[in-house]
């Protein structure tokens, strides 16, 4: 019978493959698909100097007033302008190493979550279905900047689309992964608060970018300032080979910077947040401005957008939703607190939105920056950073390193603080947020004084690294994460541990909920019932991050006490 049965699944599962591959070669002949993979953009408008990059050093290239540079808190610096098909050209001319090592990491990455060659293959497919209208909802002229930067990119995963459509592809990257797996990868917080809420009453902005794809692919963080041929220079903090916005400023003062909220599976990819974004940045002067913007464009997941604006001294969040729009402002108050749900009235009968309130930790950091706040009543640069590094959970609690209802959940690309006023920015380095704040001046950097300055960072305005980087504490919490890798894979493959490492792995990080949970499901793997019993009762005595994983938690404990019934 048990052949029988292999037999039957297997067939079927040959079977389902085929009808598939079948259904991909019919998407894949189709007049869409056909028209997007081959669509190159209009570039011939476009005035064009071809780099000729000098290499002053391993940290320093330049070509004519372009210029990249590592400074020594190891963030990448880089100067650009131009038309856009020029300031595609610059940028993957000064980032080529860097924008192909990116790549790389994210491809790995990629491989490592799909690693059957036939799932590769059908991913590719999908992606190129599923990406076919995204080129009718970007604009031409970030078209073309893509155009120019791909110029630069490595050719070596060119099987999966040519360079131009991997790096618009690769601007869709974090909305297709919080949309079609949910993986909200960007859980993070930000708040504005101005007026009575700080020091000198000017606007004052911070955020941290929770978005994690690696250690690797956090290394090199970039700080770009972008000086458009149209529109108004501005700072944007991502990564190499992006030209969307996470986290920007504009020299006018306008700020931004994105929140994933709940989505539902979209039927196709349209316009990728961080564009839209990038497009306010460069457009925008006030929160009418950016509100219109925003409104026009066709998005494909649900974000919320924090908008902060020196001309007009406040802040709002603008939500949007492939089937939905709503503007937050606050009343009779000078703070505006933004994590993973939407808070305007146009999202007030928004189930998945309830539902999300309910059961994630969105919520739950909303309500502990309100505690830090009532803490920190005048906020200035220093305290806003201390509010985005504090790690600690409601009324103070220990709730483990590296859990996510924590405001620092110690595993963020970046954080940033804005004064749009005066045209300040603050961007963390290494590791996580709790490096060194170096300090910008938008406006010396987009100034003809920027010629005469010997570094970019206005340094004596920085704000200082962090004392638990250097704690024992914070060398503990580095390690428990290698040894989370090691537990897994010995539950996966059933490889014996010895108790003394699993002991270790426990007291590196005691707090945390996690650390109980996964040596529970190690000793379930391997039968060892009453020592999985008594870590999944102790995981259930801490702050468990989510109500979906306290469910995950619970049935684990169920299944074990039937186990041991048996």
């Amino acid at each position: 019978m048990a052949v029988i049965l292999k037999r039957k699944y297997s067939f079927n599962r040959v079977n389902s493959i085929a009808v598939i591959l079948i259904c991909l070669s019919i998407i894949l002949t189709s007049c869409g698909i056909r028209k997007s993979v081959k669509h190159v953009p209009e570039v011939k408008q476009y005035s064009l100097d071809i780099p000729k990059v000098n290499k002053i050093n391993d940290s320093t290239f330049n070509f004519n007033q372009n210029y990249l540079h590592k400074n020594k808190q190891q963030l990448w610096e880089l100067y650009i302008r131009g038309n856009p098909l020029q300031l595609g050209y610059n940028n993957g001319a000064l980032t080529q190493n860097l924008m192909q090592n990116q790549e790389e990491i994210f491809f790995s990455k990629v491989e490592s979550f799909v690693p059957s060659k036939l799932k590769q293959n059908l991913l590719r497919g999908f992606l190129k279905w599923y990406n076919r209208k995204m080129y009718l909802n970007v604009r031409e002229d970030y078209q073309a900047e893509l155009y120019g930067l791909s110029r630069y990119s490595s050719g070596k995963y060119d099987f999966i689309a040519p360079g131009y459509l991997r790096s618009l592809y690769l601007h869709g990257a974090h909305d297709i992964g919080h949309a079609m797996q949910d993986l909200m990868m960007v859980g993070c917080t930000s708040l504005a608060v101005w007026d009575d809420n700080t020091e000198d009453g000017d606007l004052l902005i911070g955020r941290n970018f929770d978005f994690y794809v690696g250690d690797d692919f956090a290394k090199n963080k970039l700080v770009e300032f972008v000086e458009p041929e149209d529109g108004i220079p501005y700072l944007s903090v991502s990564w190499p080979g992006m030209i969307g916005v996470v986290s920007g400023m504009n020299k006018k003062g306008i700020t931004v910077t994105i929140n994933a909220g709940k989505s539902k599976v979209p039927l196709t990819a349209k316009t990728p947040i961080s564009l839209v974004t990038r497009e306010i940045l460069q457009y925008a002067a006030t929160i009418d401005e950016a509100v219109a913007i925003a409104k026009k464009r066709k998005v494909f997941v649900s974000e919320s957008i924090l908008v902060g604006s020196a001309n007009d001294k406040n802040a709002v969040i603008i939500e949007v939703s492939p089937d939905n729009f709503g503007v937050y402002k606050v009343e009779n108050t000078s703070r505006i607190l933004c994590t993973n749900h939407f808070q305007s009235d146009a999202y007030k009968e928004d189930r998945k939105n309830q539902k999300h309130i309910l059961e994630s930790h969105s919520e739950y950091r909303h309500e502990k920056i309100q505690e830090l706040l009532q803490k920190n009543k005048k906020l200035n640069p220093e305290k806003m950073a201390s509010v985005l590094r504090d790690k600690s959970g409601l009324n103070g609690e220990n709730i483990g390193y590296g859990n996510e209802k924590s405001v620092n959940q110690l595993l963020a690309h970046h954080a940033v603080i804005f004064s749009p006023q005066k045209k300040l920015a603050w961007v963390s380095s290494n590791p996580y947020q709790l490096g060194e704040f170096v300090c910008y001046d938008l406006n010396e950097i987009f100034s003809d004084r920027r010629l005469h300055r010997t570094e970019l960072a206005t340094s004596v305005l920085n704000i200082p690294r962090d004392p638990f980087a250097d704690s024992q504490e914070f060398k503990n919490y580095e390690v428990y994460r290698k040894l989370t890798s090691e537990i897994e894979e010995a539950t996966g493959e059933k490889k014996i541990l010895s108790e003394e490492l699993i002991s270790r792995y426990r007291s590196l990080n005691p707090d945390f909920w996690v650390v109980y949970y996964l040596t529970g499901k190690y000793y379930f793997a391997h039968k060892q019932y009453s020592k999985a019993e008594k870590a999944f009762e102790k995981a259930l005595t801490k702050e468990i991050t989510t109500v979906p994983d306290r469910k995950k938690v619970e049935e684990y404990a169920r299944k074990t006490v039937r186990k041991l019934k048996k």
